[in-house]
């Protein structure tokens, strides 16, 4: 399918099942799709990501991935007291670079647009990318402060590994690259090769814990993940914000495109996501499955935690702080970054 078809899927839906809410507040295109041309076709490990704005505080649980016309759709909810401003928008590392380009496609009272024209005016300024940078330094230092030692394990290992993961997301800000969520070690290597800091990269590998696993090592976890994802679809009931994640449209994603990382040379790349969407099926398990077929996929998830090096909370724990250490030398690389990319400008 081309990109254009699908975002056209994506805004007939959009049409159809949210513009004619009192709520609705408009519409706009994120993600890792948004710099691709029309004509160009949407990878298969790919959705088209949408993001809905709603005048409600607290908006509900986002409809997430799903396939319509042919599309493989990913909608998220927000609420419109988030885009209040554009310094509100400016200083949000995950809500800016939606607003660098002008993506929106629905927008009744044209505050989003007006909101979009300046975002992108002032998103390359000096000022403005080292506050997006220290949102994500907070961000990596609040979550892994608060990893809950009582908590179930697939929650320990989910707290620990995306603050981790988001190690690379101060990178890609420095080098105002898309924050990208499964691709972003392979994002943030490339960034680091680019600038000439390529040391830095085996570094993080190290504190994800798969600086050293074989192609054959991570291959053999993703067949594991693929029977625990089987699992985990068919069991699941409970609604959790990632639900829509671990569902028979959303497969392609995560065990075919780690798959096509694996073979494609960037094994590490894909153990992430591998990891991450492991600890969501386990958390899926235990809501809604029996405990047999918890027991019976337990030992595959602890092997992946066994080759992280992170088989109980206190190796979590240690982790936690390696990856607090390496902050500030880690934040000297995305100085390094800011200082020698061009794009960034002095504000006016």
């Amino acid at each position: 399918m081309k990109v254009g078809e699908a975002r056209t899927a994506a805004a007939e839906w959009v049409r159809q099942h949210a513009a004619r809410e009192n709520w609705f507040r408009g519409a706009y295109f994120s993600g890792s799709t948004v710099g691709l041309p029309d004509e160009a076709e949407l990878p298969a490990a790919s959705d088209i990501d949408i993001v809905v704005v709603t005048a409600e505080a607290e908006p509900p649980l986002k409809p997430g991935k799903l396939i319509y016309q042919g599309a493989l759709l990913e909608i998220t909810y927000l609420s419109w007291h988030l885009l209040a401003s554009a310094e509100q928008v400016l200083t949000n590392y995950h809500l800016a670079p939606s607003f660098r380009i002008d993506t929106i496609f629905a927008d009744p009272a044209g505050h989003l647009r007006r909101l979009q024209t300046e975002v992108a005016r002032r998103y390359a300024g000096r000022t403005w990318v080292r506050r997006r940078c220290l949102n994500v330094r907070q961000k990596i230092e609040d979550g892994l402060r608060s990893i809950d030692a009582d908590a179930p394990l697939h929650d320990r290992v989910t707290a620990w590994l995306f603050p981790t993961g988001i190690t690379t997301h101060l990178l890609l800000v420095a080098a105002l690259r898309n924050p990208t969520v499964r691709l972003r070690y392979l994002a943030a290597r490339r960034v680091l090769a680019e600038y000439g800091h390529d040391g830095v990269y085996p570094e993080l590998l190290e504190l994800l814990g798969c600086a050293d696993m074989s192609p054959q090592r991570v291959e053999h976890h993703l067949a594991g993940l693929a029977r625990t994802f089987d699992a985990a679809a068919d069991a699941a009931r409970t609604p959790f914000f990632f639900s829509s994640d671990i569902t028979a449209a959303a497969r392609p994603i995560v065990i075919d495109g780690s798959r096509e990382l694996i073979r494609a040379g960037h094994h590490r790349e894909a153990v992430f996501w591998i990891a991450a969407t492991y600890a969501r099926c386990h958390k899926i398990l235990a809501a809604d499955a029996p405990p047999e077929a918890r027991q019976a996929h337990a030992p595959a998830f602890e092997a992946l935690l066994a080759d992280l090096g992170i088989p109980s909370y206190g190796d979590l724990r240690r982790r936690a702080e390696a990856v607090i250490r390496f902050l500030p030398a880690l934040w000297e690389t995305a100085e390094a970054i800011m200082s020698a990319n061009p794009d960034i400008t002095e504000e006016r």
